[in-house]
C-alpha cells in the first residue's frame, strides 16, 4: 500500500492537534500527529501498543509515571493499556505506529 502524503487529509482534533492518518493494514498503522505550541494530548490509555517518533518540536511527555522532554530524533514505547499523554512545548510533529491497527481512528 502507497499512501502519498498530499492525497491525506488531516483531521482537526481541536486545540491545536491535527491527525492525519497514513498507511494502514494487517496489524499496524501509522498516525501522523501535529501540535502547535501549548497543545495537550490528554492523558489516556488503549489497548494498542504505541511506538511514537518525534519529527520536529518539543513534548513534555508522561508515560505511567515517568515525564521527561523530548525532541526530534526521540522516540517512544507505549505499552498497552498505560496512561500516557504530552504538552507540546515548541510546535511539531509525532509518527506514531499502532498494533493492532486502530479501526476508531478509521470509523470516523
Amino acid at each position: 500500500m502507497f499512501v502519498f502524503h498530499k492525497e491525506t487529509t488531516p483531521e482537526d482534533l481541536g486545540n491545536g492537534v491535527t491527525r492525519r492518518i497514513l498507511a494502514h493494514g494487517g496489524k499496524m498503522m501509522a498516525v501522523e500527529v501535529s501540535f502547535e505550541q501549548g497543545a495537550i494530548g490528554a492523558m489516556h490509555n488503549h489497548p494498542h501498543e504505541q511506538l511514537t517518533y518525534v519529527l520536529s518540536g518539543e513534548f513534555e511527555f508522561t508515560i505511567g509515571d515517568e515525564k521527561h522532554i523530548v525532541s526530534a530524533g526521540d522516540t517512544l514505547y507505549k505499552k498497552p493499556e498505560i496512561m500516557h499523554g504530552c504538552v507540546c512545548l515548541k510546535a511539531g510533529t509525532l509518527l506514531d505506529t499502532f498494533t493492532p491497527v486502530r479501526e476508531d481512528f478509521l470509523k470516523k
